[in-house]
């Protein structure tokens, strides 16, 4: 496999709307990023993901995209993030664009020339239909909830919007469409960006007989999602645009499993460096956004298994995450939010920078930061958790106490509550009152907190990303998973040219035994007289031995 910065890179994430506000307004802007620039130098990142900072009327926070080559008014000026880039570059840290060129806002002149008239030169830009039987082209659902498809009076046509009815889908089977956004692409690079994330960029390509789905999740996904020609269209973007520079694209992918997957990422089709799944973060909601179930560790393990042991086999890559801006906290999901919550946060983090690909850290997770607890169902500010909360009150099956309950658990907002800088009144965030309410434990959980103590959530990733650097093991080295049945512990190797690491990550909040033994076909071949505990989550310096206890939400990195 060729050596690629972005394989060795750790990516740090930060949605600028929550992460500093740097005039007071109480919305975070670019200015903001840039005071913070020796803070992410000091964690020891290699790139930055800038959520979209694009002009844009704000429906989907900035997901609705009104103008490619702008930048948002409350975020600042371009100029700022010029600055921005050149200063990151300074520090030997790359930038990465969020990128959504699955649709846009119905406010970008595309879309308004589109909705004219049917014979406007850009009515092709988008999908528009007839509607059928006095209704909507088909069953399609919106992933915001409702119809997929918006009646326009002027043309007395319907347009498709997978998510809000502000974001028109493009219609990628237009050529000149697919010109126009490949020089968007361009000019950005010639700018200095370092690559891209590219938004539900598998829904590009539809069906082109809109059929009627068939499938929950939502209706019309197997028409939508990875269609028939997602593959044509993302390989002629990658040669006409960043295929020439040397950039990082990752692709964000739902519906995916690793079998689709490698064929985004596999080294010789060249179509993406990554993708993120979505799978390993979807194991408490199998039965839908209202249902939450428990982590079943088994299923974890033998998911991640399969998805290293494919992308290794067919010379792939991947991202590694479990935050984003579209997750809930992690450490309040999979993790233990209370008594252990710094153990469980620096055990999920030491398994997602040991584990085979790019480690992905959101902002704040790398001191612990948890969900919310919203008192109020008109405090959450996020479209899709209105859309879902709407329709479960019109099922009637739900109480306000417990739409409450789901939604605080479930919500996109957990995220985006702003950065905990300090135990100000909003958190060192702004002097103003934040556009969406804090996180009410930021005097316990902040930065400053973490820096002043040697056991924080922040020093330990230090310690994760510096060990990464200086082992290459970390990046290349196989994955073996050890320990296949336990329901508790996540065991595993990663064996190297010049080195063997041994990773034990107990997901249970209890103290647990571990027999290594059990392994004999695996074990027997290995040398650990010699093995050295490089990074433990508690404070220990124990030998290795085949049979061990490890304390409740243990991590455990051993060097062979």
């Amino acid at each position: 496999m060729h050596k690629k910065w972005w394989k060795e890179a750790v990516v740090y994430q930060i949605y600028p709307r929550s992460f500093n506000d740097s005039n007071n307004d109480g919305i975070g802007d670019l200015r903001g990023v840039i005071e913070k620039i020796d803070y992410l130098e000091d964690l020891g990142v290699d790139a930055v993901w800038l959520n979209p900072v694009y002009k844009s009327p704000n429906d989907d926070n900035g997901y609705d995209i009104s103008d490619y080559r702008a930048i948002m008014d409350e975020f600042g000026t371009m100029e700022d993030l010029e600055e921005l880039m050149e200063k990151l570059h300074e520090r030997d840290i790359r930038i990465i664009m969020d990128l959504v060129i699955n649709h846009t806002s119905d406010e970008h002149q595309w879309f308004e020339e589109s909705r004219k008239s049917k014979d406007n030169p850009y009515r092709d830009y988008y999908i528009w239909k007839d509607g059928k039987n006095g209704g909507p082209p088909n069953n399609w659902r919106s992933f915001f909830g409702g119809p997929a498809w918006e009646y326009d009076e002027q043309t007395d046509q319907y347009y498709l919007h997978l998510f809000s009815k502000k974001q028109p889908d493009l219609n990628w089977e237009n050529e000149k469409v697919r010109r126009d956004l490949f020089d968007v692409i361009k000019w950005w690079l010639e700018k200095g960006i370092d690559g891209f994330r590219l938004d539900v960029i598998n829904l590009i390509s539809k069906d082109q007989r809109f059929l009627d789905g068939t499938k929950e999740g939502p209706l019309g996904f197997e028409y939508f999602a990875n269609g028939p020609r997602v593959h044509e269209f993302i390989k002629e973007m990658a040669d006409n645009t960043y295929n020439n520079y040397d950039a990082m694209t990752v692709g964000e992918t739902p519906f995916l499993d690793i079998d689709e997957a490698l064929k985004f990422v596999a080294e010789d089709r060249e179509e993406f460096s990554m993708v993120i799944p979505f799978e390993h973060v979807e194991l408490d909601r199998k039965e839908g956004w209202a249902e939450i179930n428990d982590l079943d560790l088994k299923e974890l393990k033998d998911l991640m298994s399969e998805w290293q042991y494919k992308l290794e086999a067919n010379n792939g890559w991947t991202s590694l995450y479990f935050c984003n801006h579209d997750q809930p906290r992690i450490v309040s999901r999979y993790g233990d939010d209370g008594i252990y919550r710094k153990e469980s946060a620096k055990m999920l983090g030491t398994m997602l920078h040991t584990l085979k690909g790019t480690p992905f850290i959101y902002q704040g997770e790398e001191i612990g930061m948890t969900n919310i607890n919203f008192k109020d169902l008109n405090d959450f500010d996020d479209i899709e958790t209105r859309g879902y909360i709407k329709d479960l009150k019109k099922d009637g099956d739900f109480s306000e106490e417990e739409l409450l309950r789901i939604a605080n658990y479930r919500s996109r907002d957990n995220a985006r509550t702003p950065m905990h800088w300090n135990d100000d009144k909003y958190a060192g965030f702004s002097e103003s009152e934040p556009w969406i309410k804090m996180n009410d434990n930021y005097p316990e959980i902040n930065v400053e907190k973490d820096l002043q103590s040697e056991d924080s959530v922040f020093n330990y990733y230090q310690k994760l990303i510096s060990l990464r650097k200086e082992y290459p093991v970390f990046v290349d080295g196989k994955y073996k998973l050890l320990l296949e049945k336990d329901q508790d512990v996540y065991a595993y190797l990663r064996e190297g040219k010049d080195n063997n690491l041994l990773v034990l990550l107990n997901f249970s909040s209890e103290e647990v035994k571990i027999d290594l033994c059990k392994e004999f076909e695996i074990i027997e071949e290995l040398d650990f007289s010699d093995a050295e505990l490089m990074l433990s989550n508690y404070q220990t310096d124990k030998d290795l031995s085949l049979k061990l206890k490890l304390k409740p939400f243990e991590a455990d990195i051993y060097k062979y």
